[in-house]
């Protein structure tokens, strides 16, 4: 390996102060080299386990957690149609650095299950967040730094937004997560139109009926064409696969694809707080943002867009070589942007 790319690692897994990350801000650096894709660390077969299970809001959550118990929490929250392994990785980087890492099922995921038989299975970005802060209620979590991406940068991007007592630091994958509902239906450029088809495919009941029977087969697809540079084998895909079978993975996929487009009404009692997304509030707390630059749903870009909804220092960044799942493509770039938000707090 180059004596670039361990310079590089060097500077992201040792680096001493949030200072530095404010100095880098100040005065651009958009586009910080760090450890590519290719250099992860091999997963193999490993998985995050045993599981807890704990009884929080609407949900019974299964979830993984390593480290110390009084270390700084770290909350990790994966995305469509991933599961706790994408973390796989990254986990263990912050252990090492005394991090107590808290790695979830989301709703309609794994062995996470509705405490009732009556509540929507909805996939509202409000209960996303929502999820996340009933979680640390229920374990007893004051504050943590809210990490994600795809639905997971949602939940940490609405949970940032909504308690931002309890916000310590965001890491998000594709800058300021919350959907503006209102703008939903504006068309986008062609070629973006074209990244999004499952989107579209789900407003239908064809594609609730397709998402039922080839729920692996649209996964793989969509790994596949989101990451076009990440060499996942099938024991890797497997792996993270059996999380479809909830029973409530259809409702809910389908229901968050439509209700971000208004085509589906919310649960209510997350009225409230979706009114208070609408108005797009900021987030508070500092933040490192990261674009795969292989990224095949969302494009890599400056991060300027995204700039207005963030109130607290932040930094935005281009992983090369990472494509859509970053945290599991690119391990150690998403672990050392974590750890800087944690040197900060200390």
């Amino acid at each position: 390996m180059s004596e670039k790319i361990n310079r590089e690692r060097r500077m992201i897994l040792e680096r001493a102060t949030f200072g530095v990350a404010a100095m880098e801000l100040a005065f651009g650096n958009p586009t910080v080299s760090q450890a590519t894709a290719a250099s992860a660390p091999a997963s193999g077969l490993r998985r995050l386990e045993p599981l807890k299970h704990v009884d929080a809001g609407v949900l019974n959550i299964g979830y993984y957690e390593e480290g110390p118990a009084d270390g700084p929490v770290v909350m990790l929250l994966h995305g469509f149609p991933y599961d706790v392994h994408s973390y796989v990785d990254v986990v263990p980087l912050l252990t090492a650095k005394g991090c107590r890492a808290i790695v979830p099922y989301l709703r309609g995921y794994g062995p996470t299950r509705f405490r009732d038989r009556s509540t929507p299975r909805s996939g509202d970005q409000a209960a996303m967040g929502a999820d996340v802060i009933a979680l640390m209620d229920a374990i007893d979590v004051k504050r943590a730094v809210f990490c994600g991406y795809d639905w997971g940068g949602r939940g940490a991007c609405v949970a940032a937004a909504l308690w931002p007592e309890r916000c310590a630091g965001l890491v998000s994958v594709n800058g300021y997560n919350i959907i503006d509902i209102s703008r939903a239906n504006i068309p986008a450029k062609p070629e973006r139109e074209a990244a999004i088809w499952y989107q579209y495919y789900f407003h239908g009941e064809r594609g609730r009926a397709g998402l039922t029977t080839y729920r692996k087969e649209i996964g793989r697809l969509l790994w596949k064409q989101w990451s076009p540079k990440w060499s996942f084998d099938e024991a890797t895909f497997e792996r993270t696969a059996a999380a479809y079978d909830n029973p409530d993975y259809v409702d809910i996929v389908v229901h968050s694809y439509r209700h971000r487009f208004g085509l589906a009404e919310g649960d209510p009692q997350y009225a409230a707080l979706e009114q208070r997304l609408a108005a797009l509030p900021p987030i508070q707390a500092p933040a490192i943002t990261l674009d795969g630059d292989s990224d095949g749903v969302i494009p890599a870009s400056d991060g300027k867009a995204a700039a207005p909804r963030f109130k607290g220092p932040r930094i935005h960044r281009i992983v090369p070589g990472a494509g859509h799942n970053l945290p599991q493509e690119a391990p150690e770039a998403f672990a050392g942007a974590i750890l800087e938000l944690v040197r900060g707090n200390s």
